[in-house]
């Protein structure tokens, strides 16, 4: 039944198509549609149901502003079921039409409206986390127009943009936009600190791009996971432990510091001013001038005169007693005694 059924409806189009076929008329492109992404738009289409081959397409627009406006053509001749309209005013709004073409025989238009900035899909941003201190920070940027050789971002052509960032507990959910475990932070930069998370926990992390003045949301960035390390909080014992090194510290050294200062003094002004006393003499001598009369204080006259005997006694003598008797002069002890006094006299006398 089924196969019957299907093979009525393929008799019906192939004797539909042969009849526009004798009748001169082509049947429009099916399924146009445009696909636009960061405003990179292109418009598609599927070739029509038609017997004979060698198909062309046209493409033509005008502005949706001024319906009066007559069509031009953008493109003429096209073999390929695409044609790129990028090229199209972001912020215009068009009517675009399209038809096939078969020899001499043409298709209805196929018609379609367009506007570049509410009907482009914003893509994801890129993103990238990383774990510091029991919290995570996330950077965002993006995303960008291409077209050729040139690379914009997207953010100069809308007024109010802003990024929404969602995170979650990894494993906790399997659809993170309508899970109540998802938490979700807005902001307005392209950077963003998670804190308040718990120690040692593995996070999920998705980023997509908010615009309120036109009611767009672009798509969520890919799936990231970082693992959250310590809260960051330092503990009481680290905090005294860390004190009372720096008390020990700056008690050794203060100390060092100030006897170390002390003996350097004392080493300079050793070496530079030495505790040497030149004698007194000498400086009065120094201080003269070179051409003054040196004077020397006379030598003291001696006022006695004492005169004693020496006697020398060789070493090889056997009995220095008995050598030392005979050369004792022989003169009466009176006769010593008597040159003795006379010699007192004399000198005091001379006195």
């Amino acid at each position: 039944m089924a196969a019957a059924l299907r093979g009525a409806l393929f008799g019906g189009l192939l004797l539909g198509g042969l009849l526009l076929c004798v009748a001169g008329r082509v049947p429009r492109p099916r399924n146009v549609r445009i696909t636009s992404v960061n405003l990179q738009s292109t418009l598609q289409w599927e070739a029509p149901r038609f017997p004979r081959g060698n198909i062309t397409y046209t493409v033509r627009y005008r502005s949706a502003v001024l319906p009066g406006a007559a069509f031009e053509v953008l493109r003429s001749g096209l073999r390929a079921t695409t044609c790129d309209v990028s090229w199209l005013g972001e912020y215009g709004n068009y009517t675009l039409q399209l038809r096939a073409r078969a020899g001499r025989g043409r298709s209805p238009w196929a018609t379609l409206s367009f506007s570049p900035m509410h009907d482009t899909v914003i893509g994801p941003p890129e993103v990238k986390v990383e774990s510091e201190s029991g919290a995570l920070h996330v950077d965002f940027w993006g995303p960008f127009a291409e077209h050729k050789q040139d690379r914009w971002p997207l953010r100069q052509y809308y007024g109010s943009w802003g990024y929404r960032i969602l995170y979650w507990k990894k494993g906790s959910t399997t659809a993170p936009t309508s899970a109540s475990r998802v938490s979700q932070v807005d902001t307005q930069h392209n950077s963003e600190i998670l804190s308040q998370l718990e120690p040692w926990t593995c996070y999920c992390v998705q980023v997509q791009v908010v615009i309120p003045d036109w009611n767009k949301t672009g798509e969520l960035s890919r799936e990231l996971c970082e693992k959250t390390t310590h809260n960051g909080v330092t503990p009481v014992w680290v905090v005294v432990a860390v004190l009372i090194g720096s008390m020990l510290a700056v008690a050794i050294t203060v100390p060092l510091c100030f006897f170390s200062f002390f003996y350097l003094i004392r080493l300079t002004k050793h070496v530079f001013c030495p505790s040497y006393i030149f004698p007194q003499h000498l400086k009065e001598f120094l201080s003269k001038p070179p051409t003054a009369p040196q004077s020397f204080s006379p030598l003291p006259q001696e006022e006695h005169l004492v005169c004693d005997k020496l006697t020398v006694i060789p070493e090889d003598s056997q009995n220095p007693r008995d050598e030392a008797e005979d050369e004792t002069p022989e003169h009466p002890q009176g006769s010593e005694q008597g040159d003795s006094d006379s010699g007192v006299g004399t000198a005091s006398g001379e006195t």
